[in-house]
């Protein structure tokens, strides 16, 4: 047997043994950050959880906020890595909604990998409800609109800086990405499925809520309803 044979299975052995005490370290925090609050949680007892030592934790993880965004990392590097794939003909606002409904499509997987989706749905609200958690998080979400931005100015051929639209499109999809995952975690269903299926709903609304005249629609309505199709019907509706 070559030392090329040997090393190979050994440094793959390794990497599993590091890859298995990552995420031993995330489950185990992630648990105790949900169940007894994120403040009161110290690194002392996420590695005793563990048994292995401080220097092991912070060998994986700068700090308990890293570990904290440990999972919503690999969401959105999976969300950025489907946008780059996205064909260049497509629209702006369609390569983003396709990319983040192909990441939703295989992303429950890679997070059952290393927890459940119960547990993330439980961090996400628990982010939501610890101020310094909730600040972090819309710092770091200021900081992936401007990377996306700056990838959808690419696409298109444009200059960030001199042309606006790439940062409003982004913000407007932000916004409704932010949305959907409050709607999601005060919801009654943790399923990746449901937090897909509410975001493909939400994302669909977008342009029509932008738009459109709504009150195009309410109009139509009452006028059906008075038994009053007519122009003028629809104007004395808008006047009351």
């Amino acid at each position: 047997m070559t030392d090329g044979q040997t090393v190979e299975p050994r440094a793959g052995l390794r990497e599993r043994k590091k890859q298995r005490t990552r995420d031993a370290l995330l489950r185990a925090a992630l648990e105790l950050f949900t169940t007894q609050g994120y403040e009161r949680t110290t690194v002392d007892e996420i590695v005793d959880a563990v048994e292995v030592s401080q220097r092991t934790f912070f060998r994986y993880f700068a700090s308990k906020e890293e570990v904290t965004f440990a999972v919503q990392e690999v969401v959105e590097s999976r969300f950025i890595e489907e946008l780059r794939r996205r064909p260049a003909a497509e629209a702006p606002f369609e390569a983003m909604r396709r990319a983040v409904l192909c990441a939703w499509n295989s992303i429950g997987e890679a997070i059952e990998e290393v927890i459940t989706v119960d547990l993330h749905m439980r961090t996400y609200q628990m982010i939501e409800s610890t101020p310094s958690l909730l600040a972090a998080h819309m710092r770091r979400g200021i900081a992936l609109e401007n990377q996306i931005a700056l990838l959808i100015a690419e696409r298109e051929g444009l200059d960030v800086e001199r042309d606006p639209r790439p940062r409003v499109a982004v913000a407007a999809f932000s916004g409704v990405m932010r949305v959907t995952g409050q709607l999601w975690g005060q919801g009654v269903d943790p399923s990746v499925e449901a937090l897909r299926d509410l975001t493909e709903e939400y994302l669909d609304q977008l342009v029509p809520a932008l738009a459109r005249d709504w009150r195009q629609k309410q109009d139509r309505e009452r006028g059906t309803t008075d038994g009053s199709g007519s122009e003028a019907g629809t104007e004395r509706q808008r006047s009351r």
